[in-house]
């Protein structure tokens, strides 16, 4: 009996009143805890950001030309600028709008549009199919490529009269001379792209046993198409330039002829429709070029981040 009580004072002593052992460990700072962060949702000043960004990269290449227009018409309504050296904006306007309403400016645009697709088709595809097999073929290139670049140092509109010699004042002066205008840059930047693919790809291709049209088809082609989409952007740049000159100098219809025209009958208003005319132009083509640049270098990482913006 003793020996219990000892063990149960014992007991006691150890475990200490009731309710100590809970006050101390309330009293006693526990260990520190983390502190929990909760992710938040975008703030007021990102969603504004995504909303403008969109509405931003839609509108921001149209300020420039806003602007110019606003300064053209102020400049036109207080004199600074007389309507003998550039008339005001609602005057091309009108301008436009008397040519459309007799016919006239939508048989010249169309001319000047089947020019540029029949001239443009042919020097493209010339030009990327020597621009492959120069690129492609060490013999090829020792046969063509040094003709070729005589040739092209040749300035093409130096050919006008002699065009005009042998065709006269036809479709086809007009035609080949677009043709010789987008030749030259497809096929430099054909041969450059080829060029460029990287060897040890098309090493890796014929070790898995690619033959020639597959290594051109899977390789060169994708590889290349950078460098000749960029060709093909400054060869439209090429043949409008090449139109314009070819059908001020021999030409009875078309955009260019229009300008001749109006320069010997004094109307700088339908000068200037001619010219705003080649701008939109340019423009559509341009915008075209990129559409093409998108759905064709669509595994290519800045066209595909481009593309998705």
């Amino acid at each position: 009996m003793p020996e219990q009580s000892l063990s149960a004072n014992s007991r006691e002593s150890r475990s200490g009143p009731p309710g100590a052992g809970e006050s101390e460990t309330a009293g006693a700072p526990g260990p520190a805890r983390r502190p929990t962060f909760t992710r938040r949702g975008p703030t007021s000043a990102r969603r504004i950001v995504r909303v403008l960004l969109p509405i931003g990269r839609a509108v921001g290449p149209w300020v420039v030309p806003a602007l110019a227009l606003v300064v053209w018409q102020v400049t036109a309504e207080t004199g600074v600028l007389p309507p003998s050296i550039l008339p005001a904006p609602e005057a091309v306007l009108r301008a436009a709008t008397d040519l459309a309403a007799t016919g006239e400016l939508q048989h010249h645009v169309l001319t000047s549009l089947r020019r540029i697709v029949q001239g443009f088709a042919l020097g493209a595809l010339t030009g990327l199919v020597l621009g492959f097999l120069v690129g492609m073929s060490k013999l090829a290139e020792i046969l063509l490529d040094r003709s070729l670049q005589m040739v092209r140092t040749v300035p093409h509109l130096a050919l006008v009269p002699l065009m005009i010699a042998w065709f006269g004042i036809g479709e086809e002066p007009k035609v080949l001379l677009v043709a010789l205008g987008t030749f030259f840059p497809i096929y430099l930047n054909t041969v450059t792209g080829i060029r460029g693919v990287d060897p040890k790809l098309l090493e890796l291709g014929r070790s898995y046993g690619l033959g020639k049209w597959r290594l051109v088809r899977d390789i060169a082609i994708p590889g290349a198409m950078p460098t000749v989409l960029a060709g093909v952007r400054y060869s439209l740049g090429v043949a409008w330039m090449t139109l314009v000159i070819a059908e001020t100098i021999s030409a009875s219809d078309g955009i260019g002829y229009l300008a001749q025209d109006a320069r010997q009958l004094l109307r700088t208003d339908v000068i200037v429709l001619a010219i705003v005319l080649y701008a939109l132009a340019g423009l559509l083509a341009d915008l075209l070029t990129r559409l093409i640049e998108r759905r064709v270098l669509r595994w290519h990482p800045h066209y595909r981040r481009s593309a998705s913006r």
